[in-house]
Protein backbone atom coordinates (compact mmCIF):
# COMPACT_ATOMS: atom_id res chain seq x y z
CA UNK A 1 0.00 0.00 0.00
CA UNK A 2 2.77 2.08 1.11
CA UNK A 3 4.74 2.02 -2.45
CA UNK A 4 1.15 1.80 -4.38
CA UNK A 5 0.95 5.76 -2.48
CA UNK A 6 4.71 6.52 -2.93
CA UNK A 7 4.33 5.43 -7.44
CA UNK A 8 1.15 8.05 -7.31
CA UNK A 9 2.70 11.11 -5.82
CA UNK A 10 5.84 10.62 -7.81
CA UNK A 11 3.68 10.08 -11.02
CA UNK A 12 1.91 13.56 -10.07
CA UNK A 13 5.15 14.85 -9.12
CA UNK A 14 6.70 13.99 -12.78
CA UNK A 15 3.48 15.36 -14.63
CA UNK A 16 3.57 18.58 -12.91
CA UNK A 17 6.94 19.56 -12.75
CA UNK A 18 8.68 19.66 -16.31
CA UNK A 19 11.60 16.70 -15.76
CA UNK A 20 14.77 17.59 -18.47
CA UNK A 21 15.75 14.89 -21.00
CA UNK A 22 19.05 13.75 -22.32
CA UNK A 23 18.69 15.86 -25.27
CA UNK A 24 20.25 13.88 -28.56
CA UNK A 25 23.41 15.31 -29.97
CA UNK A 26 22.34 16.87 -32.85
CA UNK A 27 20.50 19.50 -29.95
CA UNK A 28 23.20 20.14 -28.07
CA UNK A 29 25.00 20.64 -30.60
CA UNK A 30 22.15 23.59 -31.50
CA UNK A 31 21.95 24.67 -28.12
CA UNK A 32 25.71 25.08 -28.11
CA UNK A 33 25.83 26.89 -31.42
CA UNK A 34 23.19 29.32 -30.72
CA UNK A 35 25.01 30.54 -27.68
CA UNK A 36 28.17 30.41 -29.19
CA UNK A 37 26.79 32.71 -31.76
CA UNK A 38 24.50 35.17 -29.74
CA UNK A 39 27.05 37.98 -30.06
CA UNK A 40 26.54 37.69 -34.11
CA UNK A 41 23.36 37.40 -33.79
CA UNK A 42 22.72 40.61 -31.63
CA UNK A 43 24.87 42.45 -34.09
CA UNK A 44 23.17 41.40 -37.02
CA UNK A 45 19.58 42.30 -35.38
CA UNK A 46 21.78 46.00 -34.80
CA UNK A 47 22.28 46.21 -38.53
CA UNK A 48 18.49 45.65 -39.46
CA UNK A 49 17.13 47.66 -37.04
CA UNK A 50 19.65 50.81 -37.88
CA UNK A 51 17.78 50.18 -41.46
CA UNK A 52 14.47 51.98 -41.31
CA UNK A 53 11.98 50.02 -43.43
CA UNK A 54 8.84 51.86 -42.28
CA UNK A 55 5.71 50.11 -44.26
CA UNK A 56 5.61 52.47 -46.71
CA UNK A 57 9.16 53.08 -47.50
CA UNK A 58 9.97 50.81 -50.42
CA UNK A 59 13.48 51.31 -50.58
CA UNK A 60 14.09 50.51 -46.87
CA UNK A 61 11.77 47.61 -47.06
CA UNK A 62 14.09 46.18 -50.10
CA UNK A 63 17.21 46.90 -48.24
CA UNK A 64 16.21 44.75 -45.38
CA UNK A 65 14.79 41.87 -47.24
CA UNK A 66 18.38 42.57 -49.19
CA UNK A 67 19.98 41.83 -45.79
CA UNK A 68 17.35 38.34 -45.00
CA UNK A 69 18.70 37.66 -48.67
CA UNK A 70 22.43 37.11 -47.47
CA UNK A 71 21.30 35.35 -44.68
CA UNK A 72 19.34 32.38 -46.01
CA UNK A 73 21.10 31.74 -49.02
CA UNK A 74 24.50 30.61 -47.46
CA UNK A 75 21.90 28.03 -45.43
CA UNK A 76 21.01 26.56 -48.66
CA UNK A 77 18.06 28.17 -49.18
CA UNK A 78 16.50 29.54 -52.45
CA UNK A 79 14.91 33.35 -52.15
CA UNK A 80 12.90 35.54 -54.11
CA UNK A 81 12.42 38.40 -54.31
CA UNK A 82 8.13 39.52 -54.75
CA UNK A 83 7.73 43.02 -55.54
CA UNK A 84 3.69 44.48 -54.82
CA UNK A 85 4.01 48.08 -56.25
CA UNK A 86 1.15 47.36 -57.99
CA UNK A 87 -0.18 47.23 -54.72
CA UNK A 88 1.38 50.31 -53.36
CA UNK A 89 3.98 48.19 -50.91
CA UNK A 90 7.29 47.40 -51.39
CA UNK A 91 7.31 43.52 -51.41
CA UNK A 92 7.86 39.94 -49.83
CA UNK A 93 10.82 37.50 -49.12
CA UNK A 94 9.92 34.24 -50.10
CA UNK A 95 13.17 31.71 -48.91
CA UNK A 96 12.56 27.75 -49.91
CA UNK A 97 14.69 24.99 -48.17
CA UNK A 98 14.19 21.74 -50.06
CA UNK A 99 14.69 18.73 -47.57
CA UNK A 100 13.97 15.04 -48.25
CA UNK A 101 9.94 15.51 -48.58
CA UNK A 102 9.37 12.98 -46.10
CA UNK A 103 8.69 15.44 -43.04
CA UNK A 104 6.64 17.79 -42.06
CA UNK A 105 6.79 21.07 -44.51
CA UNK A 106 7.10 23.82 -42.16
CA UNK A 107 5.95 27.48 -43.06
CA UNK A 108 8.01 30.41 -40.93
CA UNK A 109 6.48 33.83 -40.97
CA UNK A 110 7.61 37.12 -39.81
CA UNK A 111 7.66 40.80 -41.36
CA UNK A 112 10.07 43.27 -42.45
CA UNK A 113 8.69 46.20 -42.31
CA UNK A 114 7.68 48.19 -39.03
CA UNK A 115 5.36 51.10 -38.19
CA UNK A 116 8.30 53.79 -37.97
CA UNK A 117 8.83 55.65 -41.20
CA UNK A 118 11.62 57.47 -42.31
CA UNK A 119 10.25 60.67 -40.39
CA UNK A 120 10.49 59.24 -36.84
CA UNK A 121 12.45 60.41 -34.49
CA UNK A 122 13.00 56.81 -33.34
CA UNK A 123 15.39 55.20 -35.43
CA UNK A 124 18.92 53.85 -34.14
CA UNK A 125 19.50 50.93 -32.12
CA UNK A 126 20.38 51.44 -28.32
CA UNK A 127 21.72 48.87 -26.10
CA UNK A 128 20.80 49.26 -22.03
CA UNK A 129 21.76 46.01 -20.00
CA UNK A 130 19.90 43.27 -21.90
CA UNK A 131 17.61 45.39 -23.35
CA UNK A 132 17.99 46.46 -27.10
CA UNK A 133 15.88 49.66 -27.75
CA UNK A 134 14.84 50.49 -31.42
CA UNK A 135 12.45 50.30 -34.08
CA UNK A 136 11.39 46.91 -34.86
CA UNK A 137 13.62 45.65 -32.59
CA UNK A 138 11.19 43.16 -31.77
CA UNK A 139 8.17 43.44 -33.79
CA UNK A 140 9.66 42.09 -35.99
CA UNK A 141 13.37 42.54 -36.91
CA UNK A 142 14.17 40.32 -32.87
CA UNK A 143 11.75 37.63 -34.74
CA UNK A 144 13.80 37.82 -38.21
CA UNK A 145 16.68 37.19 -36.03
CA UNK A 146 15.34 34.24 -33.93
CA UNK A 147 14.62 32.47 -37.59
CA UNK A 148 17.94 33.03 -38.46
CA UNK A 149 19.76 31.54 -35.27
CA UNK A 150 17.55 28.81 -35.18
CA UNK A 151 18.08 27.79 -38.64
CA UNK A 152 22.06 28.36 -38.23
CA UNK A 153 22.35 26.02 -35.81
CA UNK A 154 19.78 23.39 -37.57
CA UNK A 155 22.56 23.56 -40.13
CA UNK A 156 25.77 23.13 -37.57
CA UNK A 157 24.11 20.34 -36.55
CA UNK A 158 23.38 18.55 -39.19
CA UNK A 159 18.99 18.52 -39.16
CA UNK A 160 18.58 21.06 -41.79
CA UNK A 161 19.25 19.33 -44.46
CA UNK A 162 16.44 16.95 -44.68
CA UNK A 163 13.78 19.69 -43.38
CA UNK A 164 11.35 21.19 -46.23
CA UNK A 165 11.34 25.10 -45.07
CA UNK A 166 9.15 27.72 -46.59
CA UNK A 167 9.80 31.34 -44.98
CA UNK A 168 7.54 34.34 -45.89
CA UNK A 169 8.45 37.46 -44.84
CA UNK A 170 5.63 39.96 -45.44
CA UNK A 171 6.87 43.84 -46.73
CA UNK A 172 3.47 45.17 -45.55
CA UNK A 173 2.37 43.25 -42.02
CA UNK A 174 2.01 46.62 -40.36
CA UNK A 175 0.11 48.72 -43.12
CA UNK A 176 -1.11 45.72 -45.34
CA UNK A 177 -1.42 46.82 -49.42
CA UNK A 178 -4.79 47.02 -51.30
CA UNK A 179 -5.81 44.45 -52.48
CA UNK A 180 -5.04 42.21 -49.70
CA UNK A 181 -5.70 39.27 -51.40
CA UNK A 182 -2.78 40.08 -53.76
CA UNK A 183 -0.78 41.69 -50.89
CA UNK A 184 -1.14 37.97 -49.15
CA UNK A 185 -1.28 35.69 -52.02
CA UNK A 186 2.14 34.24 -51.61
CA UNK A 187 1.50 33.45 -48.25
CA UNK A 188 -1.99 31.91 -48.82
CA UNK A 189 -0.27 29.78 -51.31
CA UNK A 190 2.57 28.65 -49.11
CA UNK A 191 0.11 27.59 -46.46
CA UNK A 192 -1.96 25.17 -48.69
CA UNK A 193 1.79 24.05 -49.04
CA UNK A 194 2.83 23.82 -45.53
CA UNK A 195 1.76 20.99 -42.71
CA UNK A 196 2.92 23.77 -39.81
CA UNK A 197 2.85 26.98 -40.07
CA UNK A 198 5.64 28.90 -37.07
CA UNK A 199 4.83 32.06 -36.44
CA UNK A 200 7.71 34.51 -35.30
CA UNK A 201 5.84 37.63 -33.58
CA UNK A 202 7.02 38.28 -30.32
CA UNK A 203 7.23 35.90 -27.14
CA UNK A 204 4.07 36.68 -24.97
CA UNK A 205 4.58 36.20 -21.26
CA UNK A 206 2.61 36.86 -18.28
CA UNK A 207 3.53 37.23 -14.72
CA UNK A 208 6.95 36.81 -16.05
CA UNK A 209 5.92 33.73 -17.21
CA UNK A 210 6.58 32.41 -21.30
CA UNK A 211 3.42 31.86 -22.87
CA UNK A 212 2.14 29.78 -25.82
CA UNK A 213 0.09 30.82 -28.31
CA UNK A 214 -1.73 29.26 -30.45
CA UNK A 215 -5.09 31.51 -31.57
CA UNK A 216 -5.14 35.40 -32.74
CA UNK A 217 -8.38 37.72 -33.26
CA UNK A 218 -9.13 39.19 -36.55
CA UNK A 219 -9.03 42.60 -37.36
CA UNK A 220 -11.56 44.61 -39.51
CA UNK A 221 -12.32 48.48 -39.75
CA UNK A 222 -15.97 49.89 -40.00
CA UNK A 223 -16.98 53.50 -40.85
CA UNK A 224 -20.69 54.76 -39.68
CA UNK A 225 -21.40 57.94 -41.63
CA UNK A 226 -25.20 59.67 -40.56
CA UNK A 227 -26.93 62.58 -41.67
CA UNK A 228 -30.24 64.21 -40.04
CA UNK A 229 -32.34 67.40 -41.12
CA UNK A 230 -31.07 70.15 -40.06
CA UNK A 231 -32.29 73.60 -38.55
CA UNK A 232 -32.48 75.80 -35.73
CA UNK A 233 -31.79 74.20 -32.40
CA UNK A 234 -35.34 74.99 -31.00
CA UNK A 235 -36.49 72.40 -32.88
CA UNK A 236 -34.55 69.48 -31.27
CA UNK A 237 -35.48 66.65 -30.55
CA UNK A 238 -39.78 67.50 -31.53
CA UNK A 239 -39.42 65.27 -33.52
CA UNK A 240 -35.89 66.47 -35.20
CA UNK A 241 -32.72 64.65 -33.29
CA UNK A 242 -29.66 65.23 -35.98
CA UNK A 243 -27.03 63.40 -36.83
CA UNK A 244 -24.81 63.86 -33.72
CA UNK A 245 -27.79 62.44 -31.04
CA UNK A 246 -28.09 59.49 -33.83
CA UNK A 247 -24.18 58.76 -34.21
CA UNK A 248 -24.30 58.57 -30.39
CA UNK A 249 -27.29 56.82 -30.27
CA UNK A 250 -25.64 53.89 -32.30
CA UNK A 251 -22.23 53.23 -30.57
CA UNK A 252 -23.65 53.30 -27.40
CA UNK A 253 -25.99 50.46 -28.23
CA UNK A 254 -22.89 48.33 -29.69
CA UNK A 255 -21.31 48.98 -26.16
CA UNK A 256 -24.44 47.82 -24.48
CA UNK A 257 -25.55 45.26 -26.32
CA UNK A 258 -22.62 43.33 -28.38
CA UNK A 259 -20.65 41.73 -25.57
CA UNK A 260 -19.55 38.03 -26.28
CA UNK A 261 -16.64 36.39 -25.15
CA UNK A 262 -13.30 37.33 -26.85
CA UNK A 263 -15.42 40.27 -29.03
CA UNK A 264 -14.05 43.90 -28.60
CA UNK A 265 -15.47 46.65 -31.25
CA UNK A 266 -13.33 50.17 -30.78
CA UNK A 267 -14.29 53.22 -32.07
CA UNK A 268 -11.02 55.32 -32.74
CA UNK A 269 -12.42 58.62 -34.52
CA UNK A 270 -15.72 60.54 -34.74
CA UNK A 271 -17.07 63.72 -35.51
CA UNK A 272 -20.00 65.96 -36.53
CA UNK A 273 -21.75 69.32 -36.96
CA UNK A 274 -23.30 71.73 -39.85
CA UNK A 275 -20.11 69.73 -41.81
CA UNK A 276 -18.07 67.13 -41.16
CA UNK A 277 -15.45 65.94 -43.84
CA UNK A 278 -13.52 62.73 -43.66
CA UNK A 279 -9.91 62.90 -45.45
CA UNK A 280 -8.84 60.84 -48.19
CA UNK A 281 -6.93 58.37 -45.80
CA UNK A 282 -9.73 58.47 -43.17
CA UNK A 283 -7.38 59.17 -40.15
CA UNK A 284 -8.85 62.60 -40.10
CA UNK A 285 -11.74 64.37 -39.54
CA UNK A 286 -12.99 68.11 -40.06
CA UNK A 287 -15.93 69.34 -38.64
CA UNK A 288 -17.72 72.57 -38.34
CA UNK A 289 -21.12 73.29 -36.18
CA UNK A 290 -22.62 76.26 -33.80
CA UNK A 291 -24.20 75.23 -30.89
CA UNK A 292 -27.69 76.40 -32.06
CA UNK A 293 -27.78 74.38 -35.19
CA UNK A 294 -28.75 70.28 -35.48
CA UNK A 295 -26.18 68.59 -36.49
CA UNK A 296 -26.60 67.86 -40.52
CA UNK A 297 -23.36 65.62 -40.46
CA UNK A 298 -21.59 62.62 -37.99
CA UNK A 299 -18.55 60.17 -38.70
CA UNK A 300 -17.54 57.58 -36.61
CA UNK A 301 -14.54 54.97 -37.61
CA UNK A 302 -13.56 51.81 -35.83
CA UNK A 303 -12.51 48.20 -35.83
CA UNK A 304 -14.01 45.21 -34.70
CA UNK A 305 -11.80 41.84 -33.29
CA UNK A 306 -13.30 38.37 -33.41
CA UNK A 307 -11.56 35.03 -32.10
CA UNK A 308 -14.17 32.91 -35.24
CA UNK A 309 -16.09 34.05 -38.23
CA UNK A 310 -18.75 33.24 -37.17
CA UNK A 311 -18.36 35.61 -34.42
CA UNK A 312 -17.83 38.10 -37.13
CA UNK A 313 -21.13 37.44 -39.30
CA UNK A 314 -23.55 37.44 -36.12
CA UNK A 315 -21.46 41.08 -35.10
CA UNK A 316 -21.84 42.81 -38.16
CA UNK A 317 -25.64 41.85 -38.59
CA UNK A 318 -26.50 42.67 -35.41
CA UNK A 319 -24.24 46.06 -36.17
CA UNK A 320 -26.19 46.87 -39.40
CA UNK A 321 -29.80 46.02 -36.84
CA UNK A 322 -28.95 48.61 -35.12
CA UNK A 323 -28.11 50.95 -37.56
CA UNK A 324 -31.07 50.63 -39.52
CA UNK A 325 -33.49 51.98 -36.10
CA UNK A 326 -33.01 55.36 -37.05
CA UNK A 327 -33.99 57.91 -34.80
CA UNK A 328 -36.44 60.22 -36.44
CA UNK A 329 -35.53 62.85 -39.18
CA UNK A 330 -31.66 60.89 -39.32
CA UNK A 331 -30.32 58.46 -41.81
CA UNK A 332 -27.08 55.73 -41.03
CA UNK A 333 -25.46 53.35 -42.97
CA UNK A 334 -22.02 51.42 -41.85
CA UNK A 335 -19.68 49.92 -44.18
CA UNK A 336 -17.02 47.33 -43.39
CA UNK A 337 -13.44 47.67 -45.00
CA UNK A 338 -12.09 45.46 -47.23
CA UNK A 339 -8.77 43.98 -46.52
CA UNK A 340 -9.10 43.12 -42.77
CA UNK A 341 -7.40 40.31 -41.03
CA UNK A 342 -9.16 37.35 -40.47
CA UNK A 343 -9.42 35.10 -37.21
CA UNK A 344 -7.17 32.28 -36.13
CA UNK A 345 -9.00 30.16 -33.85
CA UNK A 346 -7.74 27.97 -31.29
CA UNK A 347 -8.11 24.36 -32.28
CA UNK A 348 -6.86 21.04 -31.42
CA UNK A 349 -4.00 20.42 -33.46
CA UNK A 350 -2.89 24.27 -32.60
CA UNK A 351 -3.24 22.62 -28.93
CA UNK A 352 -1.12 19.72 -30.29
CA UNK A 353 1.53 21.83 -31.58
CA UNK A 354 1.78 23.59 -28.54
CA UNK A 355 2.24 20.40 -26.49
CA UNK A 356 5.30 19.71 -29.00
CA UNK A 357 6.80 22.84 -28.15
CA UNK A 358 6.09 22.10 -24.17
CA UNK A 359 7.70 18.51 -24.87
CA UNK A 360 10.47 20.57 -26.61
CA UNK A 361 10.93 23.03 -23.02
CA UNK A 362 10.43 19.82 -20.89
CA UNK A 363 13.88 18.19 -22.40
CA UNK A 364 15.24 21.57 -22.04
CA UNK A 365 14.29 21.64 -18.26
CA UNK A 366 12.46 24.98 -19.13
CA UNK A 367 8.65 25.63 -17.62
CA UNK A 368 5.82 24.41 -19.65
CA UNK A 369 4.27 26.82 -21.61
CA UNK A 370 0.53 27.66 -20.80
CA UNK A 371 -2.21 29.43 -23.47
CA UNK A 372 -2.74 32.88 -24.01
CA UNK A 373 -6.07 34.00 -23.95
CA UNK A 374 -6.40 35.32 -27.57
CA UNK A 375 -7.73 38.65 -26.23
CA UNK A 376 -3.64 39.37 -24.95
CA UNK A 377 -2.84 39.43 -28.74
CA UNK A 378 -3.52 41.00 -32.11
CA UNK A 379 -4.15 39.98 -35.41
CA UNK A 380 -1.44 38.77 -37.95
CA UNK A 381 -0.33 37.15 -40.79
CA UNK A 382 -0.57 33.75 -39.81
CA UNK A 383 -4.34 34.10 -39.81
CA UNK A 384 -4.13 34.31 -43.43
CA UNK A 385 -2.89 30.28 -43.41
CA UNK A 386 -5.58 29.39 -40.49
CA UNK A 387 -7.68 27.39 -41.90
CA UNK A 388 -4.91 25.04 -44.28
CA UNK A 389 -2.59 24.20 -41.82
CA UNK A 390 -1.79 24.35 -37.49
CA UNK A 391 0.04 27.08 -36.37
CA UNK A 392 1.71 28.22 -33.25
CA UNK A 393 2.53 32.13 -32.64
CA UNK A 394 4.41 34.03 -30.41
CA UNK A 395 8.37 32.01 -31.34
CA UNK A 396 9.78 35.57 -31.74
CA UNK A 397 11.73 36.85 -28.96
CA UNK A 398 10.09 38.81 -25.38
CA UNK A 399 10.58 42.89 -25.48
CA UNK A 400 8.24 45.54 -24.69
CA UNK A 401 6.40 49.14 -26.39
CA UNK A 402 5.64 47.25 -29.79
CA UNK A 403 4.46 50.40 -31.77
CA UNK A 404 5.90 53.14 -29.59
CA UNK A 405 9.02 54.94 -28.99
CA UNK A 406 11.26 53.10 -26.95
CA UNK A 407 10.42 49.87 -27.90
CA UNK A 408 12.59 47.14 -26.77
CA UNK A 409 13.66 43.25 -27.10
CA UNK A 410 14.69 41.19 -24.23
CA UNK A 411 18.06 40.31 -25.58
CA UNK A 412 18.50 37.22 -23.59
CA UNK A 413 15.40 35.73 -25.24
CA UNK A 414 16.70 35.78 -28.05
CA UNK A 415 18.85 32.82 -27.97
CA UNK A 416 16.21 30.56 -25.46
CA UNK A 417 13.68 31.21 -28.67
CA UNK A 418 16.42 29.91 -30.68
CA UNK A 419 17.23 27.02 -29.12
CA UNK A 420 13.14 25.75 -28.67
CA UNK A 421 12.20 26.82 -32.27
CA UNK A 422 15.22 24.89 -33.71
CA UNK A 423 14.89 21.92 -31.80
CA UNK A 424 11.03 22.22 -32.62
CA UNK A 425 11.61 22.47 -36.23
CA UNK A 426 14.28 19.23 -36.03
CA UNK A 427 11.96 17.02 -34.82
CA UNK A 428 8.87 18.21 -37.18
CA UNK A 429 11.37 17.15 -39.70
CA UNK A 430 11.49 13.60 -38.43
CA UNK A 431 7.90 13.40 -38.33
CA UNK A 432 6.12 11.67 -41.13
CA UNK A 433 3.76 13.73 -43.38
Amino acid sequence: MRLRLWLIAASAFLFATPVAAELSKPEQVMIQTVDAEQDRTVSMLETWVNQNSGSLNALGVEAVGKLLRSEFEPLGFKVEWIEMKAAGRAGHIVARHKGSGRGKRMLLIGHLDTVFEPDSSFQKWERKGDRGIGPGSGDDKGGMAVIIASLRAMKAAGTLKPADITVVLTGDEEDAGDPIEVTRGPLIEAGKWADVALDFEGLAQKEGKDMGSIARRSSDSWTLIVSGRTGHSSGVMHPEYGAIYELSRIVDTFRRELGEDKLTYNVGMIGGGATTEMDADRIRLNATGKTNIIAATAVARGDLRAISQDQIDRTKAKMQEIVAKSLPGTNAQISFDKGGYPPMAPTEGNRALLARLNRVNADMGLELMGELDPMDRGAGDISFVANDTDGLVGLGPAGAGSHALGEFVDIPSIARQAKRAAILMSRLAKERR
